[in-house]
Order: C-alpha cells, then sequence, then structure tokens
C-alpha cells in the first residue's frame, strides 16, 4: 500500500507517517523505483501498535523502545495494551457517571450538596422520578420555569418550602377529621392556599392546570399514597377540594 491508502485506512494524516519514518518509528519496508514509500502487512501491524500507545498517551520516544525491545513478546505488547484500556476504561466510565449525576442534577435545577439534600429531603429523591417528569412536562413553560427557579434555591429556601408544604398538608387533614366538606369555602380556600404555593415557589399554576393536578392526587397511586400516609382519605378530599376550587367563580 502506498502512504495515502495507508494514511486513509489508520485515520492518520499523510504528515504523520512522514514523521514516524523520519524518527525511525514506522519505517515502510519498501520503496517503488521512484521512491515512493510502500507499506507491507507487517509495517501496517506496527503501525497499528504505534497508534494504540499513541491513544493510551505514550510519548513516541517510549513507544519505539517497547516496540523495538528485542525481548519484547508480541503477545505482551497486547495484555499490556488490554490491561492499559481496560484501566482507562474504568476511569472513563466512572467520570461518565460523575457527568450524568450532575446532569440529572442540573435537570432537576436542586443545586444542593448530598448533605444538604438529605438533610432537606431526607430518603426521598427528589430525582427518582426526573425521567417521567421530562418526558411528560419537559416541552412545556411550567417545567422549564420550575427548573429555572429552583437551580436558584438555596438548602434555606428548600427547607422553607418542605415546611410551607408540610403545614398546609397538615391543615388539610385536620380539616378532614373535622369534617369539613371538600366541596366546602373553607376547603377550597386550602386548596386555593396550595394552588398558590405552587405557583409562588415553582411554575404559575392557572385553576384548569391546578384541577389537572388534583385528578393525578387519585389517579396516580404515588401522588395517592402520599396524602393517605398523612390521613386516610386526603388523596380524594384534596382532589375534591382543589377541582371545586377550580370551578370556584371569580
Amino acid at each position: 500500500m502506498n502512504v495515502g491508502e495507508v494514511a486513509a485506512l489508520a485515520g492518520v494524516t499523510v504528515r504523520t507517517l512522514h514523521h514516524y519514518d523520519r524518527i525511525g518509528l514506522l519505517s515502510p519496508s519498501g520503496r517503488t523505483a521512484a521512491g515512493y514509500r510502500r507499506y507491507s502487512a507487517a509495517d501496517l501491524d506496527r503501525l497499528h501498535q504505534v497508534l494504540l500507545y499513541r491513544e493510551l498517551g505514550f510519548p513516541l520516544e517510549e513507544v519505539a523502545s517497547l516496540l523495538d525491545d528485542p525481548s519484547a513478546d508480541p503477545a505482551e505488547h497486547l495484555r499490556r495494551q488490554h490491561r492499559l484500556l481496560r484501566d482507562r476504561l474504568e476511569r472513563t466510565q466512572a467520570m461518565v457517571a460523575a457527568v450524568e449525576k450532575e446532569m440529572e442534577a442540573r435537570q432537576m435545577g436542586i443545586s444542593l450538596t448530598p448533605q444538604e439534600r438529605f438533610e432537606v429531603f431526607g430518603e426521598h429523591d427528589p430525582e427518582q422520578y426526573e425521567a417521567e417528569v421530562q418526558e411528560r412536562w419537559g416541552d412545556t413553560d411550567a417545567y422549564r420555569e420550575s427548573s429555572r427557579r429552583s437551580a436558584a434555591y438555596t438548602k434555606d429556601d428548600w427547607l422553607r418550602i418542605k415546611a410551607d408544604g408540610e403545614d398546609l398538608m397538615r391543615r388539610m387533614a385536620e380539616a378532614l377529621r373535622a369534617g369539613v366538606a371538600p366541596d366546602s369555602a373553607p376547603a377550597m380556600d386550602l386548596a386555593e392556599e396550595h394552588r398558590q404555593q405552587i405557583t409562588r415557589d415553582f411554575y404559575d399554576c392557572p385553576p384548569e392546570m391546578h384541577a389537572s393536578l388534583g385528578r393525578m392526587y387519585v389517579e396516580d397511586e404515588r401522588f395517592t399514597a402520599t396524602y393517605e400516609n398523612v390521613a386516610p382519605g386526603l388523596a380524594q378530599w384534596v382532589s375534591t377540594a382543589v377541582q371545586a376550587n377550580a370551578a370556584r367563580p371569580g
């Protein structure tokens, strides 16, 4: 093969092959009558070894020493390269995992340290359903607005948001236990407070959007469980109150 064909096959430049020839790292086995380089199968095998070591970060001088060692076993070259590639793969996989974690955190917009996340959310992982959330609402203005606001929240902000939500849920549970009808004015006032919390902390939540959320509280068992763990029947009570409030005139 001539130098152009080898360069195209190996994905290197002709200038690179000329340089390897000048420094004695890879000299072609033959020449044409006109003096043009001709590479044999053995030359291509050596080029493959050179490029592998270069990809692994070895300087050219060290590559030459490794390949020209008379005691070196070709199989040993492969074993060394395999070991080095495995090491690099493990490091790369660790880096990929770290980057993916950071990407997930940025998508969620929760810029807290792991310790701060535990202090705020406990064992609940706020990213647990992020893929589903992004698939269902990722293209909406509400999702983008929520992500933008959340990215700016500190640990104290999240603690306040959590405390406000828990206080409202506690008062809703008390109203349920006291026999307050979910479509009554007091219940609808609590539902309106819930809507205002969402609008204040995450995204603009008009009544019709809030009504859709209210339906999810009984249609999605995960939402239902959140309310039922506070008080039996609370999911249905909140859902009814939210939808009654959305339909309330003016």
